[in-house]
């Protein structure tokens, strides 16, 4: 089955390493084959503080993003990964175990898209830690 994406004006995603820009009008793309495709939205900045479940999803980002670094990767994700399932409590921790499933199988858009809740709990428990009543994730295009 094809994937089909829609895209906004001046957009950007990133399909097998290529970062490609959508033009001014909405335009929507049909990908026909397997390839490793992630929105600019869901990519995470790299300047932005480096918490133990945004490092953790910035190497799968990575490995999402460049296929010839995930033999090195790979391995690092999980040692991340099982370090998290130590830190969180049920349900949270779910998540970092389908993270490390979808990783196992290649699948890192899954990986991050189960990393995604995680990380808006850590979120939620730094800015309790620090008084902040108002946590954000930061992905590309935000402040951290």
């Amino acid at each position: 089955m094809a994937l089909r994406l829609t895209l906004k004006p001046n957009e950007r995603i990133v399909v097998n390493g290529c970062v490609i820009r959508n033009a001014n009008r909405r335009q929507t793309l049909q990908i026909e084959n397997t390839a490793d495709v992630i929105r600019a939205e869901d990519l995470l900045d790299e300047n932005c503080e480096p918490t133990p479940v945004k490092q953790a999803y910035f190497l799968i980002q990575t490995a999402l993003i460049r296929a010839d670094t995930r033999d090195t990767l790979v391995p690092v994700v999980q040692e991340k990964l099982a370090d998290l399932a130590t830190i969180f409590s049920a349900p949270v921790v779910g998540g970092v175990f389908e993270a490390a499933n979808w990783v196992s199988q290649g699948d890192y858009y899954k990986a991050l898209s189960a990393l995604r809740p995680v990380m808006r709990r850590e979120e939620e428990l730094f800015a309790r830690l620090s008084g902040d009543a108002s946590p954000a994730v930061a992905l590309e295009g935000e402040e951290c």
